[in-house]
This record gives structure tokens, C-alpha cells and sequence, in this order.
């Protein structure tokens, strides 16, 4: 991934913050078999210490390609937006003129994968996600002889993926002067489609926290 030093994150507690902020949906990428395309899978995911924890359909046609190379890379992607070019136009310039861009937050984990297919050791796995995504407890607990996940856990397999390296990156213009972010955090505000909202305020928090860009 493409990092400009003005989109980096600032320290690993800003990319980590994200991650725990309800950014928990992602995609799993794997080199492909010789001859065959990357294959790439959408999936929740859960940290468990500084691994990934995910778990896939038995079926799924990952399992082949993880086999033949088990480093992969798993992307999360969120608080986006398109910035119209009239937005960024220079001072003193018409705003036909100015170029569009993209604002988003990335995260990309690095990692070895290492399957899980031991029934108890799926049922951990499972047992770490729903308290995560449904913390109040409210499912019936994941035991490996009792219903409904224990005639279940035969059709998936579990993923343990080790995370080697990580690269994040916030871009929101955060080399242009506090009062074009300033403005633009404004016109993503009124505007206020799809993901409008998260980006300003991303923006608005990487300008509370850089201030003026210095290289």
C-alpha cells in the first residue's frame, strides 16, 4: 500500500483505535495457485492478542490456495468519501480546476495463517467472536457435543492468522492548510451521504491532532 508521510497514522494507538471502533469487517487476501487469480474473501474478523481470528465455510475455495502459501494479507477499509475536485481548487483559481481524491482509512495486517480444524479449538474460536459480537451473551454457548453449533462445526474451518507486519493509512488531505480541511470537513458535513460523516470527523481529527502539515 501506498503511504504519502502525510497519510500515515501518527502511532499504532490511532490505527488500533479505529480498528476497535467497530471496524471489524474485512477482506482476506491470498496468492492464488499457480496460474489462478488472488482469491479474496469478505469476512468479519476478531483480535485475539495480536492475531486475527476468522473462520470460513468448509467449501470455501481459500483452503487450497492457503495450503500453497500460507502468508496472506487482510485489509480493512472504512470512513470513505469522494472528494469533487470544485472542493479542492486552489485559492484564486476556478474550481473546474481543482482535482478530485479520494478520503479513506486502511489498515493492512500482514500474516501467516494457520488453519484450525480441531472441533474444540473451533468451538474456542467461535466462542472468542460471539463475545465480541454479541456481548450480551444472548446465543446458546458453542459446545462441540451439543446443538445448535455442534453438528455445525464440521462445515467450517477456523484461521489463526498471525500478524508479521501492519501498515495504516488515513487520507485526508492533511498536507493542505487547516483551513482547506477546515472547509472541506464542512462540505462533507452538509453534504452527509454514505460515508460523509465518518470521513469529516477523521478529518477533523487528524487536524486537531497535526494541525499544520510540516514535512
Amino acid at each position: 500500500m501506498f503511504i504519502q508521510p502525510w497519510d500515515a497514522s501518527l502511532d499504532e494507538a490511532e490505527w488500533q483505535a479505529w480498528i476497535a471502533d467497530g471496524h471489524d469487517f474485512g477482506q482476506l487476501a491470498v496468492n492464488g495457485l499457480p496460474g489462478r487469480p488472488p482469491v479474496v474473501i469478505p469476512t468479519h474478523f476478531v483480535f485475539d492478542g495480536s492475531d486475527l481470528l476468522v473462520h470460513l465455510a468448509r467449501p470455501n475455495p481459500v483452503w487450497k490456495a492457503i495450503e500453497h502459501n500460507p502468508d496472506v494479507t487482510f485489509t480493512v477499509i472504512g470512513d470513505y468519501a469522494f472528494v469533487p475536485g470544485p472542493w479542492r481548487a486552489a485559492p484564486g483559481t476556478p474550481p473546474q480546476d481543482g482535482v478530485p481524491t479520494s478520503y479513506y482509512a486502511a489498515v493492512q495486517f500482514i500474516c501467516r495463517a494457520h488453519v484450525i480444524d480441531d472441533p474444540q479449538a473451533k468451538a474456542d474460536l467461535l466462542t472468542r467472536q460471539l463475545a465480541h459480537f454479541q456481548p450480551d451473551g444472548d446465543h446458546a454457548e458453542v459446545a462441540v457435543d451439543r446443538p445448535p453449533y455442534g453438528r455445525m462445526l464440521s462445515g467450517i474451518r477456523g484461521l489463526r492468522l498471525k500478524v508479521t507486519a501492519v501498515q495504516a493509512k488515513f487520507k485526508y488531505d492533511d498536507h493542505k492548510s487547516v483551513e482547506h480541511r477546515t472547509a472541506v470537513t464542512g462540505r462533507l458535513t452538509r453534504r452527509g451521504e454514505g460515508l460523509d460523516l465518518p470521513a469529516a470527523a477523521q478529518q477533523l481529527r487528524r487536524l486537531g491532532r497535526i494541525g499544520t502539515w510540516t514535512p
